[in-house]
């Protein structure tokens, strides 16, 4: 199925979750936050939020600064 990351179409296989999609992007582990949709899905929630077709996904890495 055909989702958006950062703007960019991606095809990722039925029944993805977030954290199926990180790995494709190979993100796991990474310091990020994932909104889909235009809605923040927590970290607890990776593994069990299944995408959908045309999800726009948004994905922001934390850079440390001080």
């Amino acid at each position: 199925m055909e989702i958006l990351v950062n703007g960019t179409p991606h095809i990722v296989p039925d029944g993805s979750t977030a954290a199926d999609l990180l790995a494709i992007l190979e993100l796991q582990g990474k310091r990020l936050a994932l909104e889909i949709n235009q809605e923040l899905v927590p970290r607890s929630q990776f593994e069990t939020f299944v995408l959908q077709p045309h999800d726009a996904v948004e994905i922001v890495h934390a850079i440390g600064g001080g």
